[in-house]
Parts: C-alpha cells; sequence; structure tokens
C-alpha cells in the first residue's frame, strides 16, 4: 500500500512510515461517498447522508450527528478551604507550623490527590498538606461525579479521613454536599464548597 505522500506503508489505513490516512478508491458501482464529510451513501436512493444530514437531491448541508450524543454535562463548581483546627490535636500532635497559611482551591478538575510531596516516591499531590506529617502521601481523593457532584475516597492512608466527624471506610467513594468538613492527620480541616 503507498500512501499519499509516497511512502510503502504495511499498514492499509494510515501510513506506517509518515501516519498519514490511506484513502482507497471505493468498489466499482458502489454509491460515490458524501462530498460534505466523506462517509459513505449507505444506498444509492439515499436522498440524506445518514453521517452528516447532507442532501444528495439539493446539495444542502446537514448537521452532523453525535454518535452517542449525551446532554452536555451539569458543570458545577467546587471549592474547598484548608485549614488548621486545633481542636483536631491530641497529645502526641506536633504544634502546626507557626507559618502555616489557611488557603482555598477552585476545583475545576476532574481528581485531585490529597497527600503530602514525595520527590523521592514521585507523589504531587494536587492538594498538597506537607505540613502536616500525619497526611499520607497518597491519602485521599477528591473526584468529581458524571452529575457534577463531588466524592471522596481515603486510598487506604494511615491515619484514616474523618467527614463531619465520622471515619471514612477505605476505597469506598462517598458523596461530598455543601457545607462537608473532611479532617486529615494531626489538625487539618478541609471545608467543602458548592458554588454551582
Amino acid at each position: 500500500m503507498v500512501c499519499p505522500k509516497g511512502h510503502d506503508s504495511v499498514d492499509s489505513d494510515f501510513c506506517s512510515v509518515c501516519g498519514a490516512k490511506i484513502v482507497t478508491a471505493p468498489p466499482a458501482g458502489s454509491p460515490e461517498p458524501c462530498p460534505d464529510c466523506g462517509g459513505a451513501r449507505h444506498a444509492p436512493e439515499s436522498v440524506f447522508c445518514e453521517d452528516c444530514g447532507y442532501n444528495f437531491t439539493s446539495g444542502e448541508h446537514g448537521e452532523p450527528k453525535s454518535p452517542n450524543a449525551l446532554p452536555p454535562p451539569v458543570l458545577v463548581e467546587w471549592e474547598i478551604a484548608i485549614s488548621v483546627d486545633l481542636t483536631l490535636k491530641t497529645a502526641e500532635s506536633p504544634e502546626p507550623p507557626a507559618e502555616f497559611q489557611p488557603s482555598s482551591k477552585l476545583l475545576m478538575g476532574d481528581s485531585y490527590l490529597i497527600g503530602r510531596r514525595s520527590d523521592k516516591r514521585g507523589v504531587f499531590p494536587e492538594i498538597s498538606l506537607d505540613a502536616d506529617d500525619a497526611v499520607s502521601h497518597r491519602h485521599a481523593l477528591l473526584n468529581r461525579t458524571p452529575e457534577g457532584g463531588l466524592c471522596v475516597r481515603d486510598v487506604g492512608s494511615s491515619n484514616g479521613t474523618r467527614l463531619n466527624g465520622s471515619d471514612v471506610t477505605p476505597l469506598t467513594d462517598i458523596p461530598l454536599k455543601d457545607g462537608d468538613q473532611l479532617t486529615v492527620g494531626h489538625w487539618t480541616r478541609i471545608a467543602v464548597r458548592r458554588l454551582g
């Protein structure tokens, strides 16, 4: 098979040398492809292209159909606020660093690792809680749901994750709602806010 750029290709669909699409002529007697989208005309008597809606009779352009079209996702924004809560501190807990500053983060992605950074282990959490050494390097995940919700999953942390004061079962997705409070480590509190 020879690609449009002249390379000999071992593949018949895309050139194995340069990646160009290899177009082959349709078999004799088969209907011509749609001039709008290039899709196969399924029958010579077809008035419309089944892929894009092109009208073979009038030449008017149609709209392409999306395979398995889903409704647009509901855009729900979530925000977390990270702070030190000294009421969580036990007798064994160290003092939080004096320079610790509360922070907030807008969650626009699909998944966020909560943990402590470790260059040696190649762990770079999106929600980094390096100041609290009772937080595992890979502690928990915040994941968006297809409906726009948010859930938490403890990924087997050493000291656990608590949601509104109750322990989270490891490796289980727990739905979150506006106002929920996660606590991890010695004294770290993560407040969850739904913005949309």
